[in-house]
């Protein structure tokens, strides 16, 4: 009797418990009775922010835990510190237990850089013709070389050019049906890609020949493309940078572009310098500085005026002749810049404006 009694008491108290469930949130789902507050909804890097469960009926929890990425969050004095180190958009995690059920709830969540990019200005150090003609869309040296793509769809390009004299070398011609974007070279190959196609292409450096095509994974378009030595990273037309095996290149993860104020989605052109990325920022006369591992934009270089010193030629575009293509030479140490059907190529030093 004893017995039958305990089971009747386990089974009415599971009975009741679903009743008590499908009556507050419409199912069994309890994680609906809970969500995780914050006290400031503008987060930043390594911020400490207060943050706490909201508890709908008041119900009884413990074994509270916090992550972000993965990584658990620690809670101090009832504030977690985000030391995270990416950028973006982000899902914080709570994890804790109701009775012998454990809950999993999540909110999103914008983290963004904890201090404001510095401004950078320019000092032209030389001036170099480059041809009107090209649209430009990538730009790299590549032992003492100048590599180059062009865009539009029925021009597009990749060359080599003498940057001194703007003699093109070498050049190969794309098909009409696709729209040539961003470059970079890493080893003895040249990854390039397209706007609109989903695809890019692969070739020998040294001669220009096509080794094989690529497929994008989930990145929208093909805009921007730099290297580190190690991965390659792609812009997209979007707030993301992905990662790109080179061998394989296939996506694997990404980094958001962000400021202390907002999540930006500007990038186009691509170079990589000692851990940063300079970034063109499409339709502007600037170019961002952006940290390779975390995504925060930490300086902006006002490019303003350079455009005045350019002829307008036949294919001058008011709309479209924007400021678009850096390269770093290692041994100079210094930035050449142009922009799409732009007349001359800028050597330029960058420093922090007074």
């Amino acid at each position: 009797m004893k017995h039958e009694l305990k089971t009747m008491v386990k089974f009415l108290s599971i009975f009741g418990a679903l009743l008590f469930f499908v009556g507050c949130g419409g199912d069994t789902d309890p994680s609906k009775l809970f969500s995780i507050q914050l006290e400031d909804n503008t987060l930043q890097q390594n911020q400490a922010v207060l943050v706490s469960i909201k508890n709908k009926k008041d119900l009884q929890i413990s074994n509270i835990h916090y992550y972000m990425d993965g990584n658990e969050l620690p809670v101090t004095d009832g504030k977690i510190t985000l030391d995270v180190p990416t950028l973006g958009n982000k899902t914080l995690v709570a994890k804790f237990d109701l009775e012998d059920q454990s809950v999993e709830i999540e909110k999103k969540v914008k983290l963004l850089a904890s201090k404001a990019p510095e401004v950078y200005t320019y000092d032209i150090i030389n001036t170099y013709p480059h041809d009107p003609k090209a649209y430009t869309q990538g730009l790299e040296f590549y032992n003492g070389t100048l590599y180059e793509s062009t865009g539009k769809r029925g021009a597009s390009t990749v060359r080599k050019v003498n940057f001194e004299t703007g003699e093109v070398l070498q050049q190969i011609e794309m098909d009409n049906s696709v729209f040539g974007e961003g470059i970079t070279l890493m080893g003895d190959k040249l990854y390039q890609l397209t706007w609109q196609s989903g695809m890019g292409y692969v070739y020998h450096a040294d001669n220009l020949e096509k080794i094989k095509n690529f497929t994008y994974g989930e990145s929208r378009e093909g805009w921007g493309l730099c290297n580190d030595g190690q991965k390659i990273f792609k812009s997209d037309g979007t707030e993301k940078i992905w990662f790109l095996d080179p061998e394989t290149l296939d996506e694997q993860g990404h980094i958001e572009t962000v400021t202390n104020k907002s999540i930006f989605n500007k990038a186009n052109e691509l170079e990589y310098v000692n851990g940063k990325i300079y970034a063109n920022v499409y339709q502007f006369e600037s170019m961002m500085i952006i940290d390779a591992t975390s995504g925060a934009i930490e300086g902006v270089v006002n490019f303003g005026g350079l455009k005045s010193k350019v002829k307008k030629g036949a294919e001058w575009d008011e709309t479209n002749s924007v400021l678009n293509g850096v390269a770093y030479h290692p041994e100079r140490k210094t930035l050449f810049v142009t922009g799409k059907n732009w007349d001359k190529l800028f050597e330029v030093q960058i420093h922090k404006k007074d």
